[in-house]
């Protein structure tokens, strides 16, 4: 029987944006090990499950469409969203900046 985990992904790290970490994705767990192809060297699986990834915009949809297919799941819940503070470059020229100007 297959696991669905459900989950927000988190940035990478060399990455600075938040675009992809605001939908909770629904992806199969792996059952079966990788077959290393002998002549080639290719990884390979006969699972096809390992290829769909579904996006929703809330945790409740991502529950509800896997309750209503009858997926056995598991939901990750992380930190809470961070909110972050606005920087622009023309903070660093303001006259009320805190601190020297080094340049």
């Amino acid at each position: 029987m297959t696991i669905a985990r459900i989950y927000r992904p988190t940035r990478g790290a060399t990455q600075s944006g938040h675009a992809r970490t605001k939908a909770w994705l629904l992806e199969y767990e792996r059952t079966e090990p990788v077959e290393i192809e002998p002549m080639m060297g290719w990884t390979g699986s006969s699972e096809t499950e390992m290829q769909v990834k579904v996006t929703f915009d809330t945790r409740e949809e991502a529950v509800a469409f896997a309750e209503k297919r009858g997926i056995a799941y598991e939901v990750e819940d992380h930190l809470p969203e961070q909110e972050r503070r606005g920087l622009s470059y023309s903070d660093n020229f303001k006259s009320t900046r805190v601190g020297q100007w080094t340049h």
